[in-house]
């Protein structure tokens, strides 16, 4: 069962057609508690739409375990390592279970924010200079090569996790110090100062772009899940042109890493009014500060069908002219 690239919408009418599913959320990384937040809320959003959906939380029950136990497919809301890395896309792979999102090597791609920036570099993405670092030294020679402000982040994290806007060279120890907590490498990039947006994009389609305006120094974990002061809009231009270009941007940026299914694309974009990519997420937060819920309700999918039509990305071509409903991997 591999992923393929091509990525238009399969549609399911029936509940019934998804068989039993699995929730996978929580497991053991630093985002666990987004994703458990993020996983109960699928949950009860599928089981509202009359799908046989239960919770599988990786960290208390084991793969063999959930290989015994006749689920048809998963909708994978594990953020993070383990779960957004390719990890877990591979052993579903080989437990032949069809899953939601990315296959293995785009979600390795993704996670992975050297490597996908020399994809994107190589595709002629825009995104912003960097320099791949393993100590404090190789920063100074970043900073000298970059300037300040700088941004340190850890190559294999998501949701601002370890990350850093560092000022100038008396901050870069303890930014260093924090990124490769994290395990090596880490990442110096050029700090682009401007305008932060997204854009969701959903079984190859781009949604509408969104704003995102925050008190604090950057975007970073606390306000994107715990603040009430940050500030979205959405679209997030009344520039069509510009719409059209993040619109474009995003699905190319997706398409270049082979990303399939769903996910979100970050930007940043400064003076020069150029958007610049920052990243792909692959599995995106579900929560009630959710970037790509926002998006979808513009585009007048609540919840609940987002969640579906999340689901159905679990379906490919050659499985959806077999017997969807027959378990993959029977008790």
């Amino acid at each position: 069962m591999i992923k393929p690239i091509n990525d238009k919408r399969i549609m399911i009418s029936d509940a019934s057609d998804f068989g039993r599913v699995a929730v996978m959320y929580g497991g053991d990384s630093s985002e666990r508690e987004v994703s458990l937040d993020s996983g109960k809320a699928v949950l009860g959003a599928l089981k509202s739409r009359g799908i046989d959906a239960h919770g599988w939380d990786p960290a208390k029950n084991n793969l063999i375990e959930f290989a015994g136990a006749g689920f048809d497919r998963v909708w994978i809301a594990l953020h993070g390592p383990g779960g957004e890395d390719g990890a877990l896309q591979g052993a579903l792979q080989w437990l032949d279970t069809p899953y939601t999102g990315s296959g293995i090597m785009a979600s390795a791609l993704a996670m992975d924010k050297v490597l996908s920036k020399k994809v994107f570099s190589a595709a002629g993405i825009d995104t912003p200079d960097y320099v791949v670092i393993n100590s404090s030294g190789d920063a100074r020679v970043a900073a000298d090569e970059l300037g300040f402000p700088l941004v340190i982040k850890p190559a294999g994290q998501g949701s601002s996790v370890g990350m850093s806007k560092v000022f100038d060279s008396d901050e870069l120890p303890a930014a260093v110090s924090l990124a490769l907590s994290f395990g090596a490498p880490a990442l110096a990039e050029r700090c682009i100062v401007g305008t932060e947006s997204t854009v969701a994009v959903l079984q190859g389609q781009a949604l509408s772009s969104i704003r995102i305006e925050t008190p604090r120094v950057f975007y970073d974990y606390r306000a994107k899940y715990e603040s009430d002061n940050t500030r979205y809009h959405c679209p997030g231009t009344d520039d069509d042109e510009l719409e059209r270009r993040f619109h474009d941007m995003a699905v190319a940026a997706f398409a270049a890493l082979g990303c399939t299914g769903w996910g979100r694309v970050d930007f940043m974009t400064g003076s020069d009014g150029v958007p610049q990519v920052l990243e792909v997420n692959t599995v995106p937060g579900m929560t009630s500060h959710s970037l790509v819920p926002m998006a979808a309700k513009v585009a007048g999918i609540d919840f609940a069908e987002l969640c579906w039509r999340v689901l159905e990305t679990s379906i490919t071509e050659e499985t959806a002219s077999d017997s969807v409903g027959v378990a993959a991997n029977d008790a």
